[in-house]
């Protein structure tokens, strides 16, 4: 391994449950009780969407630009102040780093809240670039993040392991020729899929230690 490209959310932070009670966190915020149902019910709509069932749904009397601009206030002041690292994630980047393992990131959130959380953190150092997909302007189902993280790299594509939690964007790596690297994570829901479609299989603290002691292992018989 020469580069390495990290997804964020679930795989370098702890920080996917914050998604799925955010409605209810929000809603709190504005002194109104959540309904018991309210966070799956808006699990699937846009931010536009779920702003617009504040309203009709729950008698929030705020502009559909206010209620998104208090959802990312909280976001933000959640990524400030609290996600922190996995379990091992900072051990593991101080070894890759001085192993002179070229690293960046590949995420889906917005790149002021990743480098704020990361820097927290005391990570952000480790990472020559942040790529997101709204500034590459296409999704994890696509590999153009990859890519784009992999030029900035300037590694082999055959040595470069994408480190995702995410079955669709492991799929994606892969197919792009990257060497894939299956974080578990609780939300996504076919794991036995992640772990049979990856070179390497990430299910807790003591599995990061063991592929890193492989990773060494293979660096020293070469």
């Amino acid at each position: 391994m020469t580069g390495a490209i990290f997804d964020v959310d679930g795989t370098l932070l702890d920080s996917m449950g914050v998604w799925d009670t955010l409605a209810s966190r929000y809603l709190m915020s504005q002194g109104i009780q959540p309904a018991p149902d309210l966070d799956s019910c808006v699990k699937t709509m846009s931010t536009d969407q779920a702003a617009r069932y504040f309203q009709t749904a729950c008698g929030l009397q705020k502009s559909v630009e206010e209620i998104q601009t208090g959802i990312n206030e909280l976001l933000e002041r959640f990524y400030r102040e609290e996600a922190e690292l996995r379990p091992g994630t900072r051990e593991f980047l101080d070894r890759l780093s001085a192993a002179g393992i070229r690293m960046c990131t590949a995420t889906a959130t917005d790149r002021t809240l990743v480098e704020a959380a990361l820097k927290r953190c005391g990570v952000l150092h480790h990472f020559g670039g942040v790529f997101t997909c709204d500034e590459i302007g296409a999704g994890k189902d696509e590999p153009r993040i990859y890519e784009a993280a992999l030029k900035h790299l300037q590694t082999e594509k055959g040595q470069t392991f994408v480190f995702e939690d995410a079955l669709h964007a492991l799929e994606t790596a892969k197919k792009a020729g990257f060497r894939t690297v299956g974080i578990f994570e609780e939300h996504e829901p076919d794991q036995e899929a992640v772990q049979k479609s990856v070179e390497y299989y990430v299910r807790n603290q003591q599995d990061l230690t063991r592929l890193l002691q492989t990773m060494e292992s293979m660096e020293e018989e070469s």
